[in-house]
This record gives C-alpha cells, sequence and structure tokens, in this order.
C-alpha cells in the first residue's frame, strides 16, 4: 500500500469528492432549497472533515474528524432515503448512491481501526 503523503492520497478522499459531485449533479435543479442545502452540505462534509483533520498531523484528531466525516455520510444516505420517498431519486439512483456511500463509510471505519 502506497504511504500517504497528503489528503489527496487518501482513496476515500478521492471517492467522498466524486460522491458530492454526482449528488450535487443529480440534485442541481432541485427547488426544494432546503432540501439540496442540506444534502449538499451533508456530501461536501465527508471530504472535506477527511482533509481537515488529516492536516491537523495528529492521530487523535484526525480520527475524531474521520468520525465527523462518517456521520456526514451517514447523514448524507438518511437524506437519499427522503429524496427516493419524495421522488426526487430514482430507485436506481439511490441504490448506485448509497452503496457508494456505504463503500465511503467502510473505508472510514477501517481508517480509524489504523489510527
Amino acid at each position: 500500500m502506497p504511504a500517504i503523503v497528503r489528503f489527496e492520497d487518501i482513496i476515500a478522499w478521492q471517492r467522498a469528492q466524486e460522491f458530492a459531485v454526482v449528488v450535487y449533479d443529480l440534485f442541481r435543479a432541485n427547488k426544494d432549497y432546503s432540501f439540496k442545502d442540506q444534502i449538499d452540505r451533508a456530501v461536501i462534509s465527508i471530504s472535506n472533515n477527511i482533509a481537515e483533520g488529516y492536516e491537523r498531523r495528529s492521530n487523535n484528531e484526525f480520527r475524531q474528524f474521520l468520525y465527523i466525516a462518517k456521520g456526514s455520510c451517514g447523514e448524507a444516505r438518511s437524506m437519499l432515503y427522503i429524496a427516493k420517498r419524495l421522488g426526487y431519486a430514482s430507485q436506481s439512483q439511490f441504490d448506485k448512491l448509497q452503496d457508494e456511500g456505504m463503500q465511503i463509510s467502510k473505508m472510514l471505519s477501517g481508517l480509524i481501526k489504523t489510527l
């Protein structure tokens, strides 16, 4: 496994960035601004907390920020259930995004365990 030299090397950060872009694109034209703002803030928080925690250069602080990122990932997945129920996302969009959110959450758990 290659060494992590910068937060950009962290696969979970890379996947969380892509997850955020896909979610932003999916809800870009959504007129439910309260919903859109909440899910956008949740998905962007995942990669931002990974980056911020890594830059703290302390395993304890990094671990804490990874827990926050994991919480934001759960919030985004919860919002996706609402999106599906309100008809903002199709079943296939929901399934794909839920799967990606779970994968990111598992990666974060793995990172937490290594610290």
